[in-house]
């Protein structure tokens, strides 16, 4: 009888850990819930996310790309997240130069690169990097999630927070939306 537990108890935990992604696992992220999310489709009809309905959205596009951009306003800048979604036609590979290009950029706004790592998200080639530094007189982290949509296309997803106000938890909620992105 006390197999039989263990054997459902293990279960369980593996079919548990199997609903997180990667990335929420390398986040050590918790179940987050947002209250009635609405779909946002970006200008150009490629993709589109669920967003809380009361943040506050703005839409961009331009030849190459298309974004989506969101901000929690209810709450002060130190307590909310800022999500940007681009989807980039631009072709990019996750090789060395790349990897380096993105160490670069982050030293050149003094951001120090905590943590990169190759992933699977959204069922596509992912890479993804969490720099740390200071901006506008407060201590702030991103998170720069690129996912190769294919040869010639991929998003750049981030998400900032400000503060030192659960930095992680604010981070996961970010992710969390960013796993809702569908591509059309």
């Amino acid at each position: 009888m006390r197999i039989l537990i263990y054997i459902l108890l293990i279960q369980v935990l593996l079919l548990s850990c199997k609903k997180q992604s990667e990335i929420t696992r390398s986040f050590n992220c918790k179940n987050t819930s947002f209250n009635t999310l609405e779909v946002i489709t970006d200008i150009k009809k490629i993709f589109s996310v669920e967003y809380p309905k009361n943040w506050k959205t703005n839409l961009f596009y331009d030849d190459i790309q298309s974004s989506i951009y969101t901000a929690d306003t209810t709450k002060e800048l130190t307590k909310s997240v800022l999500l940007d979604i681009t989807f980039i036609n631009k072709e990019m590979n996750f090789n060395d130069y790349f990897k380096l290009k993105q160490e670069q950029d982050n030293l050149s706004k003094n951001l120090i690169q905590i943590t990169s790592k190759e992933i699977k998200l959204l069922e596509k080639p992912t890479y993804f990097t969490v720099s740390k530094g200071k901006k506008g007189g407060f201590s702030y982290v991103i998170c720069n999630i690129f996912i190769k949509i294919n040869n010639q296309n991929f998003i750049l997803a981030k998400t900032e927070v400000y503060g030192d106000y659960l930095v992680n938890e604010r981070l996961c909620q970010g992710i969390r939306l960013i796993e809702k992105i569908k591509i059309h």
